[in-house]
């Protein structure tokens, strides 16, 4: 009965031991087993560009030469103008002969044959300027044909655009030109209306000699005065009085009349 006792027992821890060493070797092939993330593969480093192949310095370098045999060239030409980076070049100026015309806007006339305006100053050629203090005789009578000139003249030019033959800078000097209103000769005009005496070998000579003959304009007669309202009779001088206050006055002997302050101002401050 012993012996049964102890076989027994042998055989329970050899078959505890047996399931311990099935855990174990379990354990271990559990181990060895890859993880289910194994098989995704690892993303690979990324290499650095080669910004520049290996060269050799010696094969690349240029050739030692000798001073005395370089030779120097001149450069070639630019492409195009936009290559240069030179100074801009200065406008073209027209000349006479392209002087289409100049608009000159709200001019003025100084006198008969004068034009100024936009910083111009234009005297019409072909044309005697008729000054504005000029008088003229007619029957042994004078009289200011000069601003009478110069009055029908502004009354032409009035709310008109004058074109001149003149350059396109202005300038204080007084500038001989042609010019005209629309189709309208401007010299043509002041000739054929009287306003103005035709010059020597001018284009205006004839026209000039017809306007004598009809006494048109500064060669007739004097402007008639009879419908006009008289001129009034002229305003003396009123006396200068005396000031209000004025020192002078209180040395004035008593008997004249002297101006007092008003009553309604108040008195002057300490």
């Amino acid at each position: 009965m012993g012996a049964t006792i102890v076989a027994g027992g042998r055989a329970v821890l050899q078959g505890e031991n047996g399931r311990v060493a099935a855990r174990a070797q379990a354990g271990m092939a559990a181990q060895s087993d890859p993880p289910a993330t194994s098989a995704i593969p690892r993303p690979k480093a990324a290499r650095p560009e080669a910004h520049s192949r290996a060269i050799d310095p010696e094969v690349v370098a240029p050739p030692q030469l000798q001073p005395e045999e370089l030779e120097r060239v001149e450069p070639r030409a630019p492409l195009s103008d936009l290559a240069l980076a030179g100074p801009p070049k200065p406008p073209k100026l027209k000349m006479p002969d392209d002087w289409n015309g100049t608009k000159l806007f709200q001019p003025v006339a100084p006198a008969a044959g004068v034009i100024e305006a936009k910083g111009y100053s234009v005297a019409i050629s072909g044309i005697d300027i008729v000054r504005q203090d000029e008088t003229c005789a007619d029957g042994g009578k004078s009289w200011t044909c000069g601003s009478r000139a110069r009055t029908a003249f502004r009354a032409f030019l009035r709310g008109r655009a004058v074109v001149c033959a003149v350059p396109p800078e202005g300038g204080r000097d007084l500038i001989a030109a042609e010019c005209r209103v629309g189709n309208q000769d401007v010299g043509q005009w002041l000739i054929e209306n009287g306003w103005a005496r035709a010059a020597e070998g001018g284009p205006y000579v004839e026209a000039g000699e017809k306007a004598r003959t009809a006494r048109k304009g500064i060669f007739g007669p004097a402007p008639s005065l009879a419908g006009l309202p008289p001129a009034p009779a002229p305003v003396a001088a009123a006396q200068p009085t005396q000031l209000i206050l004025d020192p002078s006055a209180t040395a004035s002997p008593p008997t004249e009349t002297t101006a007092t302050p008003p009553a309604d101002q108040p008195a002057p401050s300490e």
